[in-house]
């Protein structure tokens, strides 16, 4: 079918703009803008380019002279849109478009093209549509008619006609409350299933990082399960969880796959998110995967710590910080890496495609989690048969002796098993 094979030529461009309290790096944030274009299959970039400014002019981003200067590069690259790698205004990208006569997104636009382009379950789909139609309220243009595809994602953007949802803001927000029921009854159904899981005695390990880490390349080779794993941002949405025994006789655990996070990810998306990252904020123990061969590690990983925090996660949670892709350094700094990571506490130098540093990261896991158990000794009557059972059930307990009144048990248990013993 045609639609499926039609391109969109786009161009990307990063402001630069230098009275901005943080700025990163303008030669990666544009590299990572063009990742980001590159994540949607039906979009070409053509060119790309840094324009350093001053100050951002509040009507049309860009100075007069710059604008006429991109005006001809883009005519003569038959540029149909412009995806600009930062905030721009409802009234900048009106004018703009107006100026260049193109079609224009920006960061946050692209984003939530490329989540609604990746979602995979309900709620993920749910989720998306709640925060585009957040960010539509604001702007009521046509944002997303450029790329009229017949695929999943947002289905009321983007086909030719479909104005009301842009044109009136009661529709918006009528649509928003029914989102939000539909929605809840999703998050009551995730509810249940994790209920169900917290009954499963095994213990949950969360994969978190910067987008294209090598998480899911990693929960692969963990696992053997078939996620996709691209060299693409953004490529896994929605939590991924497979129960797993960790090689080397290790402990049966529950491995979650979870979206890469980005520096800048628009405020829409961080809580739309928020309970597909739900699972993080329940596990047992997170390994912050990054790619330690990126020029910019550091930043990532910050960006990945305040996300985080952010989200509430326990200080108490353990945390194991994975240095990811050492296949990608030369001798001398691979070395570097991996004897500063054996100096350190809680860090592991490893590549998840050669496998080297593997094993320690596995012992690491296991040692951790095991740490986390203690001992105690519970006195049971003979009516309290259910808990007893319960306990073998478990596999918690280490010993036990009958006394005239019932049971002396020695149990082994994580903090998780001891709550839900109490409850019973």
């Amino acid at each position: 079918m045609e639609h499926d094979t039609q391109v969109t030529r786009a161009w990307v461009l990063h402001p630069d703009i230098t009275s901005a309290e943080q700025r990163r790096e303008a030669s990666f944030a544009l590299e990572e803008a063009i990742s980001l274009a590159a994540a949607l299959p039906e979009l070409e970039v053509v060119g790309s380019n840094v324009v350093r400014l001053s100050k951002a002019q509040p009507g049309k981003l860009f100075g007069s002279g710059k604008i006429e200067e991109l005006k001809a590069l883009f005519k003569a690259n038959e540029v149909e849109l412009v995806l600009i790698d930062g905030p721009v205004t409802p009234v900048q990208q009106r004018n703009l478009e107006k100026e260049w006569k193109v079609k224009l997104l920006d960061r946050t636009g692209l984003i939530l093209e490329i989540f609604s382009d990746r979602a995979r379950t309900r709620e993920g789909v749910l989720q998306v549509e709640m925060a585009a139609l957040s960010y539509q309220r604001t702007r009521l243009v046509r944002a997303w008619t450029h790329l009229e595809r017949q695929r999943g994602g947002l289905g009321f953007v983007g086909g030719p006609g479909e104005t009301q949802i842009e044109a009136d803001r009661r529709a918006i927000d009528d649509q928003l409350v029914r989102l939000r029921r539909q929605l809840a009854k999703v998050v009551k159904t995730r509810e249940l299933h994790r209920k169900a899981r917290a009954k499963v005695p095994f213990p949950i390990v969360a994969l978190v990082g910067y987008t294209n880490a090598g998480k899911s390349t990693l929960f692969n080779r963990v696992t053997g399960a078939d996620v996709m794993a691209k060299d693409m941002l953004f490529a896994t949405l929605d939590p991924t969880m497979r129960a797993v025994e960790l090689p080397n006789n290790g402990p049966e655990v529950i491995l979650s796959d979870t979206v890469g996070f980005i520096s800048d990810l628009p405020t829409q998306l961080v809580a739309a998110f928020r309970a597909t990252l739900e699972e993080v904020l329940a596990a047992d123990l997170v390994l912050h995967v990054r790619d330690i061969a990126h020029p910019e590690t550091e930043h990532q990983a910050e960006d990945v710590r305040s996300i985080l925090e952010t989200l509430g996660m326990s200080e108490e949670t353990p945390q194991i910080e994975v240095w990811n892709k050492i296949d990608l350094l030369d001798a001398d700094d691979r070395e570097a890496v991996v004897a500063r990571a054996e100096r350190e506490e809680g860090i592991f130098a490893v590549s998840a495609v050669s496998g080297q540093g593997l094993d320690d990261m596995f012992a690491a896991i296991a040692k951790a989690l095991a740490s986390e158990k203690t001992r105690e000794v519970l006195s049971l009557s003979f009516s309290e048969g259910k808990a007893r059972a319960w306990l073998f059930k478990e596999g918690v307990v280490e010993a036990e002796t009958q006394t005239d009144e019932g049971f002396e048990i020695e149990v082994l248990w994580s903090a998780k098993q001891r709550a839900q013993y109490q409850t019973l």
